[in-house]
């Protein structure tokens, strides 16, 4: 049976304590790039109520509806098969991996991640942000409706963690709202939540995930990519990968991969879900760690990294991690 409960009441203040609680309990790791010094009383971050529906042990549904105050981002750390978020007010930015995405009011995706993949979430301020999240947790299989006699859909989690954006039915986001109206009895309310969140994986799972696993299967490409643009896409984004302290030009990276630079463009976001010099930029911030926790010294690790100024690396360390880098250097 269901259980429905409230993590926070109705709009309350949620402070830094606040969220690092929750996060305990789920496996999140909060950052809040404004919170003043900690020795200060932990600031209000956001405002309003999180509520949790378990439908039984494989399948969650939680809401939250905050106005949020500082931003703050999060990071989470515990391996999911499958994590849909569905943005019904507000913005975030959601990344995994080297990929980053900017949603909306009506956007959603749909995540795989692992402890050593986090999927990072940053939410900006001020804002009202309405988010429902579905968690499919420790299963290969879809829970099926107890009453109706047919088997469930094979979910099985990919290999390597995915994070797939796509959008959501506007008949769909109606029935959701109505949902988060409504005032039923728990039993019904369980009936209610199962049938739209079986819904929203069965909008929001990418294709390949529940078709039959087939070793002989062509690799699924994105729209207007041939396997010959993905394998030289695939080149360039492992040479940045692999040096990402290089001093790149779209000329000549375009040239490389047999492409024009605007051509190179367009192709490189549509395959990797973010631009050429934004996927480069944080794979240098991925070496910096990296440099940091060797014990480099902020300076070293900036100029290691392919920045010309501390300064300037600095801010784009902090606004990527939540942290200064001074601090994971004096860390480690």
């Amino acid at each position: 049976m269901a259980t429905l409960g409230s993590i926070t009441p109705s709009c309350v203040p949620l402070t830094t304590h606040d969220l690092l609680a929750i996060g305990q309990r789920f496996g999140i790791d909060y950052r809040f790039p404004e919170a003043p010094d900690r020795s200060q009383p932990a600031p209000c971050v956001a405002r309003g109520r999180v509520m949790d529906v378990e439908i039984d042990p494989t399948l969650r549904v939680t809401y939250s509806d905050l106005d949020v105050l500082h931003a703050y981002a999060s990071t989470s750390r515990r391996a999911a098969p499958w994590f849909l978020s569905v943005i019904l007010e507000g913005r975030i930015q959601v990344g995994l991996g080297h990929q980053s995405f900017q949603l909306q009011a009506g956007d959603a995706f749909s995540a795989h991640f692992n402890e050593q993949t986090g999927l990072e979430v940053f939410q900006p301020a001020p804002q009202r942000l309405r988010i429902l999240n579905v968690s499919l947790l420790a299963c290969t299989e879809l829970p099926s409706f107890s009453s109706i006699n047919s088997s469930p859909i094979d979910v099985a989690p990919p290999a390597t963690p995915v994070l797939h954006t796509w959008q959501v039915p506007q008949f769909l986001i109606h029935s959701l709202e109505a949902a988060l109206a409504s005032n039923w009895p728990v039993e019904r309310q369980r009936l209610l939540w199962e049938g739209l969140a079986l819904q929203l994986l069965a909008h929001g799972l990418p294709t390949a995930s529940l078709e039959p696993s087939d070793a002989g299967k062509a690799v699924s490409l994105p729209s207007g990519l041939t396997q010959r643009d993905h394998q030289r896409l695939e080149r360039l984004r492992q040479q940045l990968e692999n040096s990402p302290n290089q001093d790149y030009r779209l000329e000549q990276l375009a040239r490389n991969a047999a492409m024009s630079p605007s051509s190179l463009r367009s192709k490189f976001h549509r395959c990797y879900g973010c631009s050429i010099f934004d996927y480069l930029r944080r794979c240098r911030l991925a070496q910096a760690q990296e440099y940091l926790r060797k014990g480099h010294s902020v300076q070293q690790t900036a100029h290691a990294c392919g920045y010309r100024h501390a300064t300037n690396f600095a801010t784009a360390f902090k606004r990527a991690f939540g942290i200064a880098p001074h601090e994971v250097h004096h860390r480690h």
